[in-house]
């Protein structure tokens, strides 16, 4: 008859442990709410084991932001291949995954509670707004923006932050719904941002010209025509 021996975890490994374990009851639960003690039970060590690895919750929450964080950061990489409209659009269904999964964690991230805020969690939150905006000139195939483009990507990620967090309040809105309407503000936004800028325009024109006829900027246009009729 064998016994079961818990293998001994290294310093890395264990750290990781923790941080896994913090983020996963900060997903369902605000930070706030969330005691060492519970992270200790959940991890099978003790209280004082978890401060061994971290000097506080602080530390041991802005561990657990910069995995969500670079996680959510990720979320707007998708594979350069089809239509910019569609790119974007797997990029809102990786998004919102990520949103629907861990939701308070989410809040926690974007907002940051009067506990907890600090320099290194809004560093981790405008490291996420910038790799969206990177990838998405990426996909847009553009170097050096115009600063009108610029000013419509960055309003057009805090759009998406702010939709997302009023969203997860009663989820009230379909949810694929929500994502082309995303997709949708984004070609709106960029179009009248073009009207005022021709250098824009042009590059608008260029990342366009692959949208299929059932694409989501193509539905835009059939939506706004048949508004206006």
């Amino acid at each position: 008859m064998s016994t079961g021996v818990r293998r001994r975890m290294g310093v890395e490994e264990r750290r990781q442990q923790l941080i896994g374990v913090a983020l996963d009851l900060f997903s369902h639960r605000s930070p706030d709410e969330v005691s060492i003690d519970e992270i200790a039970a959940a991890a099978g060590i003790s209280r004082p084991l978890v401060y061994h690895y971290f000097p506080g919750k602080l530390s041991l929450y802005e561990a657990a932001l910069q995995r969500a964080s670079d996680d959510l950061a990720g979320r707007f990489v998708v594979a350069e291949e089809g239509s910019l409209g569609g790119r974007l659009l797997r990029a809102m269904g990786r998004f919102f995954d990520f949103v629907d999964d861990h939701g308070p964690g989410f809040a926690a991230l974007m907002r940051g509670g009067p506990a907890f805020g600090s320099s290194t969690t809004n560093a981790l939150v405008d490291g996420v707004r910038q790799a969206a905006y990177l990838q998405i000139l990426s996909h847009m195939k553009v170097q050096d923006p115009p600063v009108r483009l610029e000013l419509m990507i960055r309003s057009w990620i805090s759009l998406v932050e702010s939709t997302a967090l009023i969203w997860l309040d009663g989820r009230r809105i379909p949810r694929a719904d929500l994502e082309r309407q995303l997709v949708h503000d984004f070609g709106a936004l960029a179009a009248v941002s073009a009207a005022y800028d021709e250098e824009l325009a042009a590059l608008l024109r260029e990342s366009l010209r692959n949208e299929p006829g059932d694409g989501p900027f193509t539905d835009l246009v059939v939506r706004l025509v048949a508004l206006a009729s």
